[in-house]
């Protein structure tokens, strides 16, 4: 058995990049948001551009590996009961006690409420729809905004569980050995022809809603990562295999951003009249360059995930100060922080503080919110389940039920 540092690493750090891109969504110009500051930032579109074609793909995929991690030492029916508890608990408390705050700051940004949030709360708690464009998701009655990721966490996780004994009757194992062994190949290649597909026939028509329902793009990207996660998860050779070709996987990431970032540069500069489209027309038609751009972004998406993941264990894959802390801190932080980001917001945004000031407290006060919040948590015994934090003391790192990969040091 071997402590699977890297995972938590990397989970810490892709939970901490998507405070940052949250922060970021206030200020990014052209891109909806619960609260939208007047002082935009255009710049901040280009590597938040880049960031989001695989930040949730890589937690999403973390989370497949996890469970991965765990299904030989938990029954199916105790993995179910745990993860309802540690994923829809929280979920329904954030719903009614977290995400308010959002829903109250956004409606009054818009106009489409009075002041005073504990009439609004009251109303809110009565969950009955809200007239349309109150706030966002208010015609349901009630939104869970960027705790979305539960839900579609919980149904891969038990659709996994599901569908385990039928994959055990059809002789999933050796077909998994296969893919992880001499069948890689498939594993490298498939995923980008498959998300390169989603793209063109499912974006268009099912755009991303964060409904769980008939959410067909994300669930074709999200849940596939999910799946790869769960299949690699206790394969030395997968391991072995990452991490030997991490140099030509972060090329490829990089060859892919480039081509990508460089046609959405290009547009924009033709859509600003900057730039004539005739050379590039006279190359190869408009949809050629459509089929170039979707192809370069499925490279990245993919190639950046197997790299983060390649590069995760050949570097990351040992304890430093902090790492336990920061792993049971990572999930009240998620819940909590872009909640205190859009209240941060809307208490700054009228006192016009500029470019500078403005973006760097609302990331401080995020911070130094989210930081006390846990400290109350994690004292406060009945508030520590509400947040998916257990109840004994620490977490361990993930333990994987397998030998440690070729080169990987093991650690105590």
């Amino acid at each position: 058995m071997t402590r699977r540092h890297d995972l938590y690493t990397l989970r810490v750090l892709a939970f901490a990049l998507l405070i940052l891109y949250h922060a970021g969504m206030v200020y990014v110009p052209e891109w909806s948001f619960h609260i939208k500051s007047p002082t935009l930032l255009a710049w901040i579109e280009w590597p938040m551009v880049m960031l989001g074609r695989w930040r949730m793909s890589l937690l999403f995929l973390l989370s497949g590996i996890a469970l991965g991690l765990v299904l030989a030492r938990r029954s199916d029916g105790r993995l179910a009961a745990e993860r309802s508890g540690r994923l829809l608990l929280p979920l329904v408390f954030g719903i009614i006690a977290v995400v308010p705050i959002q829903a109250y700051c956004e409606a009054r940004m818009l106009g489409t409420i009075e002041p005073g949030f504990g009439s609004f709360l009251l109303r809110y708690l009565q969950l009955r729809p809200w007239p349309p464009g109150t706030f966002t998701g208010g015609e349901y009655g009630f939104t869970w905004n960027h705790l979305w990721y539960l839900p579609y966490l919980w149904a891969y996780t038990m659709a996994a569980l599901a569908v385990r004994p039928l994959a055990r009757m059809l002789g999933g194992a050796k077909l998994a050995d296969w893919l992880t062994g001499r069948g890689r190949w498939l594993l490298w290649s498939a995923p980008v022809l498959g998300y390169l597909a989603a793209l063109m026939v499912l974006a268009p028509r099912f755009p991303s809603t964060h409904a769980l329902v008939g959410d067909w793009f994300n669930h074709a990207r999200y849940f596939g990562v999910f799946a790869f996660g769960l299949l690699i998860a206790g394969s030395t050779p997968m391991w072995d295999a990452l991490r030997a070709r991490r140099w030509p996987l972060a090329m490829l990431a990089l060859a892919g951003a480039v081509v990508y970032v460089g046609l959405r540069a290009i547009g924009r500069l033709i859509d600003h009249g900057m730039v004539s489209p005739a050379p590039f027309l006279a190359v190869m038609p408009e949809s050629g360059w459509d089929l170039l751009s979707l192809a370069a972004q499925s490279l990245y998406w993919w190639m950046a995930l197997l790299g983060l993941l390649a590069w995760g264990v050949h570097a990351l894959n040992r304890p430093w100060p902090g790492l336990a802390y920061a792993s049971r801190a990572v999930y009240p932080w998620y819940i909590l922080h872009q909640s205190i980001t859009i209240l941060a917001a809307y208490w700054l945004i009228p006192l016009a503080l500029g470019p500078v000031w403005e973006p760097l407290l609302v990331i401080a006060l995020t911070v130094v919110g989210c930081a006390l919040g846990y400290e109350v948590i994690r004292r406060v015994a009945w508030l520590r389940p509400l947040f998916g934090v257990p109840m004994r003391s620490l977490p361990r790192a993930p333990c994987a039920a397998v030998p440690t990969p070729v080169g990987m040091a093991r650690t105590p």
